[in-house]
């Protein structure tokens, strides 16, 4: 079986990535071996090491050790020759950046919540609602009587409607076994004439 041949490990070409899936892709990629390698380089050499970089879409991620801000900290306490405006500036653009996803985060929540709320304040009507229409489950002992007057009423058309209906079922019923021929009187006064007729015709 011939085996499956493929292009093996190529070099990248340093360029922008054109595709925004792929650019994401391998932001998410690269950014996964830096923090391997800074991982390592802690292990090995003990040190304290800040990383902070922004995604294509703007989205802040960090790797400290032994913390991101425990390391800003003691650079901006110990400014040397650094630039200090700058790291500053780096600081407060990861404080804004992290402060606006916490916010998001919080709003959609938020919304979250306020659309399970209202959700479930139409359930508990519609379920009232229900229960409502089931007026003849009504707790009689917990009505006042203008309650008691109206469910009364209820049952009296409920009792009529009832009737009714049984009585157009009782008449249909009832049509339902005439005898064939029409009006069974006039049959009787047919066979009382045949007989006698018959009697004359023997005298």
């Amino acid at each position: 079986m011939e085996a499956k041949k493929t292009r093996g490990r190529q070099k990248v070409e340093m360029k922008r990535i054109v595709n925004e899936d792929d650019r994401l892709v391998t932001f998410s990629k690269r950014r996964s071996g830096i923090y391997k390698k800074l991982s390592e380089l802690i292990t090995l050499t003990g040190t304290e090491v800040a990383f902070l970089v922004f995604s294509p879409g703007g989205k802040p991620f960090s790797f400290g050790h032994p913390s991101i801000e425990n390391v800003l900290d003691r650079f901006l306490e110990n400014p040397s020759d650094a630039d200090i405006y700058g790291a500053h500036e780096l600081l407060e653009e990861y404080r804004r950046a992290r402060i606006e996803e916490l916010t998001q985060k919080h709003n959609e929540m938020q919304q979250q919540l306020d659309d399970n709320k209202e959700k479930g304040s139409k359930l508990k009507d519609k379920i009232q609602g229900n229960e409502r229409d089931q007026w003849w489950n009504a707790p009689v002992e917990e009505l006042n009587l203008q309650e008691l007057i109206e469910l009364e009423k209820k049952f009296e058309g409920f009792r009529m409607t009832l009737h009714g209906k049984m009585k157009d079922s009782s008449n249909g019923a009832s049509s339902s076994h005439a005898p064939e021929g029409g009006n069974p009187s006039a049959s009787h006064a047919n066979d009382a004439n045949v007989a006698s007729h018959g009697s004359n015709w023997g005298v």
